[in-house]
This record gives structure tokens, sequence and C-alpha cells, in this order.
């Protein structure tokens, strides 16, 4: 009987996670709605609103498929259960086709959130003692990332030419003798309690209650930054009129001042 029920719950289980991805693929019919996999903070909101309040006007349907970490938007896109996705940045999306061996699309950016340094325990980053102790996204993309936003703020220096993947062997100098936590990016607001600093992704921080423009000891400036989210699809997906339709509304004005009202500075749109 015991063993009936561990079976009957296990088929239960599969058939609940297959209904939340989705078992099927996407339609690429133009009339169809267009299925986009995002991060709920800010990538669900905006697009919500996009859905709300702009899509109809411009002939658009939208599907919108949530979900909490950074891994399951490219796997559905790559098995095209979605047609596109909008919650990752060009570097991010080059680790995944590297690791997987499957090649993407990068159609636009069109929203920046910055990398932060938030502490519970010091107030500035002079005040950061010997050996302490600083969590950081765990994938490489944001890792590398990490340690840049560290560097450009003193707090050790990288070798020439590190890459933007780069690694605590990719270190030249730490002065303070910075020992570092990697973690899954939505466990790092949950780290600001055991450790000394953490560097916390900007829809993660936006979800726990966290400014980045506020609330960050240190945060990335917009000019010039490499890291701002944008819609990606498959190479044969990039000239569907629904993901171009899509990105000119992201990259409108409206979209423009519903982020600046809401975010109030923590999410910066592209130019």
């Amino acid at each position: 009987m015991l063993r009936k029920i561990t079976i009957a719950l296990a088929s239960v289980s599969l058939l609940a996670g297959l209904t939340a991805c989705g078992s099927s693929e996407a339609s690429n019919d133009a009339d169809a709605p267009l299925k986009v996999a995002v991060n709920p903070v800010p990538h669900g909101d905006i697009l919500k609103y996009v859905k709300d309040n702009l899509a109809s006007k411009a002939g658009l349907k939208l599907d919108i498929v949530t979900f909490d970490d950074y891994q399951q938007p490219n796997t559905v896109l790559k098995e095209k259960q979605v047609t596109a996705n909008y919650f990752q940045h060009v570097p991010f999306m080059q680790e995944f086709e590297k690791k997987s061996g499957t090649k993407l699309a990068f159609v636009a950016p069109v929203h920046l959130e910055p990398l932060g340094v938030y502490s519970k325990k010091v107030k500035s980053l002079q005040a950061v003692p010997q050996g302490a102790t600083v969590a950081v996204p765990n994938d490489p993309a944001n890792e590398g990332r990490s340690l840049k936003l560290l560097a450009d703020n003193g707090l050790l220096t990288l070798k020439p030419g590190a890459p933007t993947s780069a690694t605590e062997r990719d270190i030249a100098s730490n002065p303070k003798g910075l020992k570092f936590k990697p973690l899954k990016a939505a466990q790092l607001p949950r780290s600001l309690d055991d450790v000394d600093l953490s560097v916390i992704n900007g829809n993660y921080a936006i979800e726990a209650n966290l400014a980045p423009n506020k609330d960050a000891l240190v945060a990335e400036k917009a000019e010039g930054n490499p890291y701002a989210n944008g819609v990606a699809t498959l190479p044969e997906n990039k000239d569907d009129p629904r993901v171009k339709k899509l990105v000119d509304l992201l990259r409108g004005p409206e979209v423009k001042r519903f982020v600046e009202d809401k975010y109030k500075g923590s999410v910066l749109i592209s130019s």
C-alpha cells in the first residue's frame, strides 16, 4: 500500500511539474500569444504592465511564464516551450551558451538592475574588517560581475585581462583577506545576517525591499554597463514580428515612465 501511495504521489508531482513548465512547444503562429519566460521582479511586473496597458493596442497577445531562478527561463527557451525570455544580460547568456551548447539571440537591452553591496554589519566599505566574509552569486557571469564591483571600489584588484566570468583565481590582490561565499543569487538577501557583505543582484534586492540606490553601500553605475537585462530568443525567432513588437513596447516611453515611477531609481532603463 505504501509503495502504491508513493508511486501515486510521484505521478502527481511529475504532472504538476509538467503543468508548471508547460510540456508543449510555444506556437510560432503570428496570431498566437507570444509566450515569454521571466523572473517575477521587475521583469514580470514590467511585462504585466505591457500586457495590461499596451499590448492589445499594438496587436500583441502575451502569455507570461514566471520562474524564480536564473536557470529555467533559458531551459524552457532551449526546449521551445517559450518563444522568448526577459531576465538576463549578455554575459549571463554567453555563459549559458557555453555550458549548454545552445545558441541564443539577444534581441535588445531593456533595463539595468544595479548590482549592489549590502551589509547589516558595517556602514561603509572603509569599515570592512580584515578577513570579512562576502557572499557573491555563484553563477560565473554574476560572480565575475561582483568581483569587478568590489575591485572598482577598492576592496581588491583583478589580474590584467580578467574575464567577465572572473573567479577568486583572477584576484591579483586582496588586502583585507576577504573570504568569499558563493550562493545561489536568490539566497543572497537571506545571507545578510550571516556574512559581513553580500553582493546582491538588483531583482532579488528589490524583492527583499532593498533599494540599490539607497540601501547599498555601493552600486553599479549605468554608464557603459554591459549587464543590461533584455529580451532573448532562439536565432530562428529573432525576426518574429511579435518579438519585435514586444521590444518596441519595452523600450518605449510608457514603460520608461512606469519603471521610473515604480522603482524610483532601483531599475534604470537602458538608452
